[in-house]
This record gives C-alpha cells, sequence and structure tokens, in this order.
C-alpha cells in the first residue's frame, strides 16, 4: 500500500508534468486505440457480409452509443476530477467514498438503460434514423449494445478512479484484453462457419468482451491493490456528493451528447437526399473513423486530468500551469496529425471497410470534411477538460456545447437543405471555424480563473 501511494506521489507530484502526461497518457491511448480498433473490426466484419443494408443498420446505432457514453461519462469523468483532487489534497477517504459511492449509482444506471433500452428499441431507432429497410439489422445490434449498459457503466467509473491514482497500466489491460477478445469472437459469432448470427452476433461479440473488461477491473479492487478502495462502508449517496460529481462531469458527458446529436442529425439530412442509405452507410463508416481520432485526444487528455487535477487539488500553480501548457500544445500537434493522416488516407480508409465505388466517394469526401479543421476538437475538448478540474464547469460546460451543438446543429439543418450532400460537407467545417476562434478567446480566462479559483481553496473556501 505505501509503496503505491509512493508511486502515485512520484508521478503526479514530483515528475516533471510533461512527463508525468506522457506516462499516463501512453497506456491510456493504447487502451482507446485498441477500442477503436475493435470497434472498426466490427465494421470490417459487417462489410464482410456484402450487404450495405447491414452497414447502414450498424451506422444507424451509432449516435445511439454515443449517447451512452456520454451517460457513463456524467458521473465517471465527475468522479475522477473530484477524486483527483482529493487524493492531492491527502484525502485518500474522500477519494474512496467518491468512487464508490458513483460506482454504486453506475450499476443502478446501466440496469435503467439496459430495461428501457430493449423496452423502447423499435421507437429509438426510428428517432435515429433508420428506414424501413434497416430497421430489423439495427435492433438486433442495439439490442446486445442495451445489454452491455449493465457492465459498461460501472467499468468506465472504475477506469475512471483508476486514471486518478495514476494505475493506468490496469486500466490499459482491462481493454485491450477485452479488444482482442472481441477481435476472436467477432467472425465466430457472426459467419456461417460459427454461429452464423450475422449483424447480431457482432454486437453480442463486443457485449461479452466489455464484460470481461468490467470483470478484470473488479477483480483488480476487490485484491486490494489499489489507493482509492470499493468497500462497502464507503457507499454513502448524498444529494451534495452526486451534485457536485454530476455538475464536473456534466460538461465531457455533453461532447458526446452533442456527437451523438449531431450523428442523428447529419443521418436525418442524408435520408432526405437522393442514394441516402449509401450516405448513411458511408457515414456510419466515417464516424468509426472519426472515433480513432478521438481517442488519440481523449487518451492523451486521460494523461493530462489526474496530473492537473492533483496539482488542482494540492493548489501548486506552477505545476498546474506547466500541465496546462503543455496539454494545449499536444492536443493541437496530435489533432493536425490526425487531419494530414486522414486527408491524405481517406479514399483508402473507406476502400478497407466497403468496396461499392459510391459509398467510397461519399465517404471520402464526408471524412475529409470531418478532419478539415479537426484542431478544433482538440482545443475544445482540453479546455473543457479545464474548465472542469479549476470548479468552472459553467463555462465548461457552454465549451462542451459549442463544436457539435450550437454551432454545427444550425448547419446540419440548413445546409443540405439548400446544397444538398455538399451542405453536409460543410457543416462540420463551418461549426469548427467557430469553435476555434471562441477557444482562442477563452485561453486567457481559464489562466485567470485556475489561479483564482487556487487561491479560493488556499483559504479554505472550498
Amino acid at each position: 500500500m505505501a509503496k503505491k501511494e509512493l508511486q502515485t506521489q512520484s508521478v503526479l507530484e514530483d515528475m516533471p508534468p510533461d512527463k508525468s502526461i506522457i506516462k499516463l497518457a501512453i497506456p491510456a491511448t493504447l487502451a482507446l486505440l485498441a477500442k477503436a480498433i475493435y470497434n472498426l473490426v466490427d465494421t470490417a466484419y459487417i462489410g464482410m457480409l456484402d450487404s450495405d443494408i447491414a452497414l447502414t443498420a450498424v451506422g444507424v446505432t451509432v449516435p445511439l452509443l454515443l449517447v451512452m457514453v456520454s451517460v457513463e461519462n456524467i458521473f465517471a469523468a465527475g468522479a475522477a476530477v473530484l477524486a483527483g483532487r482529493q487524493l492531492g489534497a491527502k484525502d485518500s477517504e474522500g477519494a474512496s467514498r467518491t468512487v464508490t459511492t458513483i460506482i454504486g449509482i453506475s450499476v443502478v444506471i446501466g440496469a435503467v438503460l439496459c430495461i428501457g433500452g430493449i423496452a423502447f428499441l423499435e421507437p429509438l431507432m426510428r428517432a435515429f434514423g433508420a428506414s424501413d429497410a434497416s430497421l430489423p439489422l439495427a435492433k438486433d445490434y442495439a439490442f446486445w449494445m442495451f445489454v452491455a449498459a449493465l457492465a459498461n457503466l460501472p467499468t468506465q467509473s472504475m477506469n475512471c478512479a483508476a486514471r486518478a491514482e495514476s494505475s493506468v497500466k490496469i486500466s490499459s489491460v482491462a481493454v485491450i484484453t477485452g479488444a482482442l477478445l472481441n477481435v476472436v469472437l467477432d467472425p465466430l459469432f457472426m459467419f456461417d462457419w460459427g454461429l452464423n448470427m450475422g449483424v447480431e452476433g457482432a454486437s453480442l461479440a463486443t457485449t461479452v468482451s466489455q464484460f470481461v473488461t468490467f470483470f478484470i477491473l473488479t477483480g483488480f479492487y476487490a485484491s486490494g491493490r489499489s489507493i482509492i478502495k470499493i468497500k462497502w462502508t464507503a457507499f454513502q449517496p448524498s444529494w451534495k456528493l452526486i451534485k457536485t460529481v454530476a455538475v464536473i462531469g456534466i460538461p465531457t458527458a455533453v461532447i458526446q451528447i452533442c456527437l451523438s446529436v449531431a450523428a442523428s442529425l447529419t443521418n436525418i439530412a442524408a435520408a432526405g437526399l437522393p442514394q441516402s442509405d449509401e450516405i448513411i452507410a458511408a457515414y456510419g463508416v466515417v464516424q468509426r473513423l472519426i472515433l480513432i481520432g478521438c481517442y488519440v485526444v481523449m487518451g492523451f487528455m486521460q494523461g493530462y486530468q489526474p496530473v492537473a487535477s492533483f496539482a488542482f487539488g494540492a493548489r501548486d500553480e506552477k505545476r498546474f500551469h506547466q500541465s496546462v501548457r503543455f496539454a494545449l500544445k499536444g492536443s493541437l500537434l496530435l489533432t493536425v496529425l490526425v487531419a494530414a493522416a486522414y486527408i491524405l488516407l481517406a479514399k483508402s480508409l473507406i476502400t478497407l471497410f466497403n468496396q461499392n465505388p459510391v459509398i467510397v466517394d461519399y465517404g471520402r469526401w464526408l471524412l475529409i470534411s470531418q478532419v478539415a479543421l479537426y484542431p478544433s476538437f482538440g482545443l475544445s475538448y482540453m479546455m473543457t477538460i479545464t474548465y472542469q478540474t479549476i470548479g468552472s464547469s459553467r463555462y465548461g460546460l457552454f465549451l462542451s456545447l459549442i463544436r457539435q451543438g450550437l454551432f454545427y446543429i444550425p448547419f446540419i439543418v440548413t445546409l443540405p437543405k439548400i446544397f444538398g450532400v455538399t451542405g453536409i460537407y460543410f457543416s462540420q467545417p463551418a461549426a469548427d471555424v467557430l469553435t476555434i476562434l471562441v477557444c482562442l478567446c477563452s485561453i486567457k480566462s481559464m489562466k485567470f480563473t485556475a489561479t483564482q479559483n487556487m487561491g479560493v481553496l488556499q483559504e479554505g473556501g472550498k
């Protein structure tokens, strides 16, 4: 126990901030990339079914998946920031109460999502853009996604707790193991030489893998090797704790909700155009590719967040601002590299998942348009997390809304009606220009607010 605490202190308190962030970010990024890869493997295997409708059906479920991820993040991300602050303030017992309580609440919410989602499966699929042709397969795929909610919500909370105490190794092992298992199970469940379940088999394979990830993390905390302890006596739900965690976590969740709404509105906009099924199928592939770029940035932020939260809780102003500067530069560099790779390889990447020339052409231009100004995502995500960390969640909430919400929605609702599919192509770049301008104008305020709020902590005001 003492050795583990010393290792955490060394990484979060003594090691230079840039090295701390990189040390924590590398395994976190690898784990998220493994998760992205098995999403792509799902798509590739589904493409082998030689059914454009199958790809369309899976594309319809992408917004639903993002909604579920957003629900996970409300409490998980909030608990990670609060627990990180508590560890920085040398309050391990408080961190254990926070995490144990949130995991218990996550189990309940997961059960509600599972039951409610299955009960309203068809209307949900209709609402997210399923056509008569794609509805049966979309329902098959979504059924197991809702079952997976039973494991996903507590798993995400445990993952965030592990990051808060810098135990990223176990988090990475759990996620990567699940990803590899998914790759193995997909063909076994999907094709006629196995269980011959088709699209439903792909979703079932993912669900089984996610339960395995859940059990690995549960075993880690049950073994007593963690600093943050999950125990019955620490389960102390209160309105104050739930409100505090939710207020911190909502901005991160809103990013996912906005992504989901944006994807759903894009599907709806495409549904009114010629060759709508081909456009939606292409967009579904693009969304899964975009998730890789998102996970690269999110992995880096998962390295940044515990370092920044710990420094803020410890009231170490110099270290906090060093972390912020490094995170800003890193998020910009990573998003530029992701954008360049996708623009150069757009056609080849789409061809990996579908050889229909119509879908490939739509997918190519959709992918390029999504990443043309991708640094806007890195900036807004990094600054949202920072505002969460410094106790200014209200402005963090605003930043989380702008890119795919306040800016993207008006463009995707209006431009396709005027310009057709070209309107879809231009909606994201237009939103990104406005997002970058807002973020650049907010950097100075972010630094000032952090310094001011740390002063309040020193006076015992929080």
